[in-house]
């Protein structure tokens, strides 16, 4: 999924002094109402590629600002928003407004506390980082006016400045031995160098002109069309092969020998840290990695029983049988999206017997960019405009189609479309009553552990009717359990890149292109691969709590309905939503929103 910032953001000090909270529900309640407004007002203007993402034109011009003083200005603005939101007395507001206001302050305080880390220092991988978002934003921008265009030009030429405020940040890194792993950092460079080598009209930044609409005048086309190109030529290209030689010179050569995040100052803290933030627990990498054995052990009786009522011996044999199998791996990348759609719009119909609440945003399965697909996993998603003005995305990786095998496509259309992402970040923008700063939310482990939980909603359905679709949905399921393992393993246990691989390879029959880009994944991004199973086991906790204590009364849709219609939560606050609403059908009252 594209990565946003919402609860908090690049922030600026306004000079705003603090005041005393008024004493009337009222006026504290307006206090909280106006407070929500600047703040959010404020994320946006300085988080402008996410206001456009949402579909706000207001500052299409421009790019957010990474300098060292727009940093610190965050910060600074950071501790004043906590303050005043500190200061609102909630007492007497009604749950969701005061559980607004609490989730607020927590964010806040969080980013505060994380700031010793400097992880603004480690700003580029091969998985993320300006050489590879930038490009990646326009497909998600609107190209509607001539406006829209001329804003384009703009963003592209304030692109060179945001790449130079990048290196001063890592050559800080690089100073303070804040790097990631010299193997990946080269991976970067063929990334940028392949970008910056396209002729301008091949350039993932045209896009655009092959969409300008029919009733722009031919002056304008004419105009328009030389502006981009021009812009790609001069400002662009020239950027990137700047920012390619640095890296390959300057940056890479210095990059961390040792995959883990332990080998970086204060590491263990900064990765118990971050395993906080991700999971939105208080487990340690310890106690994960147990989790996540025993998940692995698990889950292989299960494929074990899926093999031998398709007549193998173990689900080793079946995996070998479907490796040679040319009737289970793909021939084209129009297959692959095709098997994909197919999927989803099987789903659809059928979701009224699992919610009472559907999504009106409608989405579309798209391939993962040709610039970035070496890199990226087998699929992800990217979310739709609030307003409806764009669907949402399932950016689907067809690179190399024959390594790709079919089994694991069903269990992924459900993840990443319906009733996964695409259901779930879609009711949460279109919840009513809720402040944008809760319709945006992203806790990592909400998010993917409702994605990770809904593979299985196929199966109440009736779907996987095909066993190897279900010894895929296995396999899905083993990745995220095997998650727990090694991401804990490399940056907690010293694990090597092989002992990694090895691991995959004795548990799981995930193709080896998956296998590699997986691994790679965990050292970029460390902590957010153990979101997905946490949240789903927890999601699977609540559900089984509320049948045992409902019996008879428990409706699976007013279940969902309950997880989902907050919008993304922390799971320690999820688990005393869910109690809440056990508690009122008990009582026969209405305890949630």
């Amino acid at each position: 999924m594209f990565r946003i910032l919402t609860v908090t953001g690049f922030l600026m000090t306004t000079g705003l002094s603090l005041t005393a909270a008024p004493a009337d529900l009222e006026s504290r309640r307006k206090a909280m109402k106006d407070l929500l407004a600047e703040q959010w007002e404020y994320n946006l203007s300085h988080n402008p590629e996410f206001a456009s993402i949402l579909g706000d034109k207001r500052w299409n011009d421009k790019l957010t600002d990474f300098s060292q003083e727009a940093i610190d200005k965050d910060l600074a603005k950071t501790k004043e928003f906590l303050d005043r939101f500190e200061a609102i007395d909630p007492t007497g507001f009604p749950e969701q407004e005061a559980l607004t206001r609490t989730l607020l302050v927590r964010g806040f305080r969080e980013q505060l506390e994380d700031a010793r880390f400097k992880n603004w220092e480690m700003p580029v991988t091969q998985i993320y980082g300006i050489h590879i978002d930038a490009p990646q934003l326009v497909s998600l921008l609107s190209f509607e006016t001539v406006k829209d265009y001329d804003d384009y030009v703009a963003r592209l030429k304030a692109l060179p400045l945001v790449m130079d405020q990048t290196v001063v940040q890592m050559r800080k890194g690089m100073a303070e031995k804040l790097m990631p792993a010299r193997f990946l950092l080269e991976k970067v460079v063929t990334q940028t160098e392949g970008i910056a080598g396209k002729k301008p009209e091949e350039s993932p930044f045209a896009m655009p002109l092959s969409k300008i609409p029919a009733s722009f005048s031919e002056a304008d086309r004419g105009r328009v069309r030389e502006a981009i190109l021009g812009t790609i030529r001069d400002s662009v290209a020239p950027a990137y092969s700047k920012f390619a030689k640095f890296v390959r010179e300057e940056y890479a050569p210095r990059g961390r020998m040792e995959p883990g995040m332990w080998s970086l100052p204060d590491g263990d803290a900064r990765y118990a840290t971050t395993v906080r933030r991700q999971t939105t627990t208080n487990r340690t990498p310890d106690e994960i990695h147990r989790i996540g054995v025993e998940q692995v052990a698990a889950i292989e009786k299960d494929t074990t029983a899926v093999a031998k009522r398709l007549g193998f011996a173990d689900w080793k044999a079946l995996a070998a049988s479907i490796q040679k199998d040319p009737k289970r791996h793909f021939h084209s990348r129009e297959e692959i999206l095709a098997a994909y759609r197919k999927f989803i719009d099987r789903m659809k119909p059928h979701l009224p017997r699992l919610f009472g609440r559907l999504p009106k945003a409608d989405l579309v399965v798209m391939p993962v960019e040709e610039f970035r697909e070496k890199e990226a996993s087998g699929a992800q998603y990217n979310q739709g405009a609030p307003d409806g003005s764009r669907p949402g995305h399932v950016m689907i990786n067809t690179s190399d189609p024959e390594s790709r095998k079919t089994i694991s496509t069903e269990s992924t259309a459900y993840h990443e479309g319906v009733p996964g992402h695409h259901l779930q970040i879609a009711i949460a923008q279109e919840v009513q009553g809720l402040p944008p700063q809760r319709q945006q939310a992203f806790y990592t482990a909400f998010v993917e552990g409702w994605a990770l939980y809904s593979e299985r909603l196929g199966k109440e359905i009736g779907f996987y009717e095909d066993p190897y679709s279900d010894f895929g949905r296995l396999q899905d399921e083993m990745l995220r359990a095997i998650r727990l393992v090694v991401d804990t393993g490399f940056h907690s246990k010293k694990w090597t890149r092989q002992q990694v691989v090895d691991y995959f390879h004795a548990h799981s029959a995930i193709d080896e292109v998956d296998v590699q880009t997986e691994t790679d994944r965990y050292i970029s991004i460390p902590g957010q691969a153990l979101a997905y199973k946490v949240g789903q086991l927890k999601i699977i906790e609540l559900r089984e709590r509320a049948k045992s204590k409902l019996g008879a009364k428990f409706d699976v849709r007013k279940f969902h309905d309950t997880v989902l219609d907050a919008g993304a939560l922390p799971l320690d606050v999820l688990e005393s939503r869910v109690d809440a609403w056990i508690g009122g059908e008990k009582s026969g009252t209405t305890a949630t929103n």
